[in-house]
């Protein structure tokens, strides 16, 4: 199968609501320019050097998702030009990308990580920890940012009751969250589902899914 059919054929699996980010991370330029004639022009990366040498030499169109776990010493190498950072899980981290932001002109758009599975090697937030981020005056002071949803990783499990719960879980919270009015806080995407999973997160209210083995085969 080619990465366009790839493409095509997930394309017809997701409802109009969901957004499809390609996870190009460790592809060479050549399988993602194939993607992008394909269509797709949102890509996701988990290192930010090599995403910062795509960005270059790829055509300008295109959004780059920081989609790992970020270190807030690399930050400023994506702060010209990166559309969305999923990973975030921590205040310090969203005050250096608030500064990088700034000294770019740019309000940066971040998605909240929350920590909602079994699994110690998980990053995120808990319930309470969002809260009080959400409510410290350092967050309400950030000009340059703006939390555009949050995501989660489920368990990696074959039990799908336990992924489902999960997710379901992550759901409750986001709605919750939504329908509070925050400041620097307008939430819209619920990022949760990857290659093996999207189905069942889409079932559970997920608008956004990483999926990069299905599209662009196993990992090199």
């Amino acid at each position: 199968m080619s990465i366009h059919s790839n493409l095509e054929h997930i394309k017809s699996t997701l409802p109009p609501h969901v957004t499809l980010v390609a996870v190009s991370k460790t592809k060479p330029i050549s399988d993602i320019l194939g993607a992008y004639e394909a269509g797709q022009r949102i890509f996701g990366e988990n290192k930010i050097q090599e995403m910062t040498e795509k960005w270059e030499q790829m055509p300008k169109n295109i959004e780059w998702h920081m989609i790992g776990h970020v270190q807030s010493n690399k930050v400023k190498y994506m702060a010209e030009y990166v559309t969305l950072i999923h990973g975030v899980d921590s205040l310090k981290l969203l005050s250096e990308i608030d500064k990088q932001a700034q000294k770019n002109d740019r309000v940066i758009d971040c998605l909240l990580q929350m920590y909602i599975a079994e699994e110690e090697s998980k990053f995120g937030l808990d319930e309470n920890e969002l809260n009080e981020l959400l409510q410290s005056d350092e967050f309400k002071s950030f000009e340059n940012i703006r939390i555009v949803g949050l995501m989660g990783m489920a368990t990696f499990t074959e039990d799908k009751n336990q992924i489902k719960k999960e997710f379901t879980h992550l759901k409750s919270i986001f709605d919750k969250i939504k329908a509070q009015p925050i400041v620097n806080c307008q939430l819209s995407i619920l990022s949760m589902g990857m290659s093996g999973d999207y189905e069942l997160a889409i079932e559970c209210g997920s608008t956004m899914v990483r999926i990069g083995s299905s599209i662009f085969g196993g990992r090199s």
